[in-house]
């Protein structure tokens, strides 16, 4: 599909703003729906219907967005989108209050010196992220990049703007009329069920991204675990990435432990009531202090550094 007709949308993020930091995580596993250059990053969405090709550029203080799309966006369309694309990428956090508490903790300093102005931005709508979650459930990133690649390869569009060509996400429904096996056919496992299922549940309006996110806490929670397969460890991903708690930091799995561990004190392995006792100490803003954290150790590892112990874990 190309996409010939293109809008260009400006917004100013409160400062202070860090837009390389924020449009890529090097911790997210790639995949063959965009592509990072620095002050650049090309990304496919589904967004009301409309698959689109989306080109963020840096144009500090600012961000030029520019949309492609096959047939010319409305007024309501394009303000819906940058409203959108706002909230995905937390433009308007003030990040103030947090930093002041950073300064207590050396480490976290550390990396917020590096970082300043990152914000804990993610690409995916919920529907999206609940797919990745499910390819991510008990395996090697390796693996799971691959599968996800062969769900984009085989029932994703490709679209081709400003040069580039990218997959975009299948519409929602995609799958009311697919055969399980089918499924299993491209090496993804149990999960072809679970991915069925979470199709079928947001077809059928059984859960509703935007009404969710002004709902509370307890209720956004009580949603989560109601969705067929998704279980403790993934929803506070979600809690966090989707609905932007940043007080809500409540597992640690036994790969994030290894990891947690070194990160936090450089330590082989220790008790994760230490490790939780670390972390509950930055209270409000817990999982945003070890977002800061982990994400410096993954902008270092893409900038050269080498951690033995990282590359072990992650297998890619």
């Amino acid at each position: 599909m190309q996409l010939n007709k293109s809008k260009t949308i400006s917004i100013r993020p409160i400062s202070p703003f860090n837009f390389d930091a924020t449009f890529f995580k090097p911790d997210h596993f790639t995949t063959d729906d965009h592509i990072y250059e620095k002050g650049v990053r090309w990304q496919t969405m589904n967004w009301e219907g409309q698959m689109l090709g989306i080109k963020y550029e840096d144009a500090s203080p600012g961000i030029k967005v520019t949309v492609f799309s096959i047939q010319e966006p409305t007024f309501e369309f394009i303000e819906s989108l940058k409203n959108e694309i706002i909230y995905r990428y937390n433009l308007n956090l003030d990040l103030d209050e947090f930093y002041k508490l950073a300064i207590k903790d050396k480490l976290l300093d550390i990396a917020i010196n590096e970082l300043i102005g990152m914000r804990p931005g993610h690409p995916s709508s919920l529907y999206e992220y609940l797919i990745i979650g499910i390819i991510l459930q008990n395996a090697s990133v390796r693996r799971s990049i691959q599968m996800f690649r062969n769900l984009l390869s085989n029932y994703g569009t490709e679209l081709e703007f400003d040069g580039k060509k990218l997959l975009c996400l299948w519409d929602i429904g995609r799958f009311s009329k697919i055969d399980e096996q089918e499924l299993r056919d491209l090496k993804i496992g149990y999960r072809a069920k679970s991915i069925i299922k979470i199709d079928q549940q947001f077809s059928q309006g059984l859960i509703n991204e935007f009404e969710l996110r002004g709902k509370d806490l307890i209720t956004q929670k009580k949603t989560l675990l109601a969705l067929y397969g998704v279980g403790p460890a993934t929803v506070w991903y979600l809690l966090f990435d989707v609905f932007h708690h940043w007080e809500v930091f409540e597992h640690i799995s036994p790969w994030e432990h290894k990891l947690y561990s070194r990160l936090f004190f450089n330590k082989e392995l220790l008790p994760v009531e230490k490790l939780m006792k670390y972390i509950n100490k930055f209270g409000k803003y817990k999982h945003l202090a070890v977002h800061y954290l982990w994400e410096k150790m993954w902008w270092d590892r893409h900038n050269g550094t080498t951690f033995d112990w990282l590359e072990k874990e992650i297998r890619i």
